[in-house]
């Protein structure tokens, strides 16, 4: 029997796979849906490169707060359904996707077991250096400004952010260097939604940036592990800049000699030092929110 070939228009492409994303539900799916029966349409819009996850209700809800219509979809267990009502009814007005999905896919969208019950995937801001302008804005306000010398550790990253929010630093300035921390899942995730009340900006010389901020009025203050004055806050009535160096190595030579003055912490010599975050929480307290801010509260 001769071998019959279809023509090259009648064959069928094969099939490939496809990515977990083409897999999602649309908005008022619920999780009794076969999950591979829905497809999600792909909108125009950023490209996964250009996308952040953010996980953890108190992070999801903080980015809510502030900016809804940051949030491109979401994906929360059951569990978590009964309170994101009001970010569904959103979600669902602005035709967005919204859905109740089982653990282990929730797991596999977040790419982590550290979920919390609920994904919000948003695009990634632009980082930008400020300008002298701006610098000389911060002084003028006298806004406390924090700024992170090659802070390497992403959940470093986050737990300064939530105690910067605590305390009301509004801005943090990260080093823009292969090896320091970005605003990453991790980091949200531990900053329980305090990255969410604080400008992020992002300088190429932090040692620059030190100068820039003394010339414009600050007291940049640098914290070392040795060599240090104990005193914290020195009484000046200046603005206060605090300067944290990388968890390995501290703070570079070029930034200590920009600092106007260095803070060691005193301990009793048992342990070389502190953790850079906690450090950062003793000293925005010490310098910085002690003369601001009144009786507080400190959580878990």
């Amino acid at each position: 029997m001769a071998h019959y070939q279809r023509p090259e228009s009648q064959r069928r492409p094969a099939a490939q796979a496809r990515p977990l994303s083409d897999f999602v539900g649309r908005p008022g799916s619920f999780l009794g849906a076969p999950v591979a029966a829905k497809r999600e349409a792909r909108t125009s819009g950023p490209s996964p490169r250009e996308e952040l996850k953010i996980c953890g209700l108190a992070a999801v809800k903080a980015r809510f707060d502030r900016d809804p219509a940051s949030i491109l979809r979401l994906f929360f267990d059951e569990p978590t359904s009964r309170k994101v009502g009001a970010m569904s009814q959103v979600l669902a007005a602005a035709k967005k996707v919204y859905r109740c999905v089982p653990p282990m896919e929730l797991e596999k969208i977040s790419g982590s077991i550290h979920h919390g019950g609920i994904v919000a995937i948003v695009q990634v801001p632009a980082l930008r250096a400020p300008t002298a302008e701006q610098i000389r804005g911060w002084a003028q306000a006298r806004a406390t400004v924090l700024v992170l010398d090659r802070i390497g550790n992403a959940h470093n990253l986050g737990a300064i952010a939530r105690t910067a929010a605590f305390f009301g630093v509004e801005r943090i300035v990260l080093a823009e260097a292969t090896t320091a921390a970005r605003p990453t899942e991790a980091a949200h995730r531990v900053a329980e939604g305090g990255l969410e009340h604080v400008e992020l900006w992002q300088v190429k010389n932090i040692a620059a940036l030190a100068k820039d901020l003394a010339a414009a009025g600050y007291e940049v203050i640098g914290a070392a592990t040795r060599g240090g004055r104990p005193e914290a806050s020195s009484g000046a009535k200046k603005p206060v800049a605090l300067v944290m160096g990388n968890e390995e190595e501290g703070l570079s030579p070029a930034v200590v000699a920009a600092c106007t003055r260095l803070v060691t912490i005193p301990g009793t010599g048992k342990v070389e030092s502190l953790n850079v975050s906690v450090a950062a929480a003793v000293l925005l307290w010490e310098c910085c929110a002690r003369r601001t801010t009144g009786p507080g509260s400190a959580g878990g």
